[in-house]
């Protein structure tokens, strides 16, 4: 089995070292630093690992299950602490999908099911979420797709990258659909508490015994570098499964991971840092919106939760040309070019990073260099 690079991570590994002075499209919440958890933290805490269970922190996972509304429905026996949702979606999809096995996935989406599938040699089944639709998951064409093959379904929930978002009635017919096979329902909740349009709808991992759910402190939280997300299943056998994998991987959870995570996710801390990361993203978003309105020939379908979407480029504009362009000199800005995710035609706006990514200044860097595009196309 090999896995090959996917086009956005390649895109990020040759752009590392371009030292941008403004980020277009940053896609998560501001960062905090580490002092902020310090007064919280036991300096005689020991740096091996924690010590009491290999699937983490018991208090966090009990967090985990509180954020996510599945305090009633799921145990904490039913968590277990990854790398990022990252690794809890590799755990799941690799112990879970076998050569020739289905699994149906949803396009534009996060790249990693898909990338994880080919080096299986899985069948792989792509529904395409169209912008003429609003970026709508379509469930029709959806269930046209599952068979009684079908191994897994994967999707996210707030979409990653349009921001598209499903309601409770919605995941429940992916369940009917995806019972209906005895197939996995895998969602990934990563954005999941940035609803900006509607109520987040009910993790799947509460309402199905196949379905997944999986999330982690990267985005909202802001808290990228620590590593910490989950997976949580019902099913006693594919929370063991991914056990032993992880063992044979990553072995156990980073302990100042789990441990600033838990910290982070206690009610008296989670609570205003999820306020503050949706009052910075409305903000951000409204500047965003009225900034789009003003650029002649560029639109997008408003993301309805999360802190990323797609813009279209004016008159066919090629993405990968004008990310570039965008990034050299003199405007020195980053932004991801739609191809990562099969749109050419696009780019990833984003509204999150706070005040260290200069939003203000890589929109006005980014408006200059799409007038003189457009000037030279013309």
């Amino acid at each position: 089995m090999k896995v090959k690079i996917h086009t956005l991570f390649q895109y990020l590994l040759e752009t590392t070292d371009a030292e941008p002075e403004a980020i277009v499209g940053f896609s998560l919440s501001g960062s905090p630093v580490l002092g902020d958890y310090l007064d919280a933290i036991d300096p005689s805490l020991s740096l091996d690992w924690n010590n009491r269970d290999f699937k983490g922190l018991p208090e966090l996972r009990a967090h985990v299950l509180q954020q996510a509304g599945l305090k009633n429905q799921c145990k904490i026996e039913d968590v277990l602490i990854t790398g990022g949702a990252a690794e809890a979606n590799f755990l799941a999809i690799m112990q879970l999908l076998q050569p020739g096995d289905e699994i149906v996935i949803e396009t534009p989406g996060w790249p990693q099911a898909e990338v994880l599938a080919k080096a299986i040699g899985a069948k792989i089944k792509k529904i395409e979420r169209l912008e003429s639709e609003g970026w709508h998951l379509p469930l029709d064409r959806l269930r046209d797709a599952v068979t009684s093959q079908t191994r897994m379904i994967f999707v996210t929930n707030p979409n990653n990258p349009t921001g598209d978002l499903l309601s409770a009635d919605e995941v429940q017919e992916l369940v009917s659909m995806a019972s209906s096979a005895g197939a996995w329902l895998l969602i990934d909740e990563v954005y999941a508490g940035l609803e900006w349009d509607g109520p987040r709808a009910p993790s799947v991992a509460g309402i199905y015994d196949r379905g997944i759910t999986t999330g982690s402190v990267s985005k909202a939280l802001g808290l990228q570098g620590l590593r910490t997300g989950w997976m949580i299943c019902q099913d006693p056998d594919a929370i063991m499964n991914a056990v032993i994998l992880r063992e044979n991987s990553s072995e156990i959870m980073n302990v100042m991971g789990e441990i600033i995570a838990e910290i982070a996710l206690r009610p008296e801390r989670y609570l205003p840092a999820m306020e503050k990361a949706r009052s910075e993203g409305m903000a951000n978003l409204a500047e965003m919106n009225a900034w789009i309105d003003s650029q002649p020939g560029l639109t997008w379908v408003a993301p309805r939760a999360g802190l990323i979407g797609l813009a279209r480029l004016p008159n066919g504009m090629d993405s990968d040309v004008f990310a570039r362009k965008l990034l050299a000199d003199p405007y020195r800005t980053f932004l991801l070019p739609g191809s990562a995710y099969d749109q050419p035609n696009h780019i990833r706006l984003g509204v999150g990073g706070g005040a260290a990514v200069n939003l203000r200044k890589g929109l006005d860097r980014v408006s200059v260099a799409l007038r003189e595009s457009v000037s030279e196309s013309g």
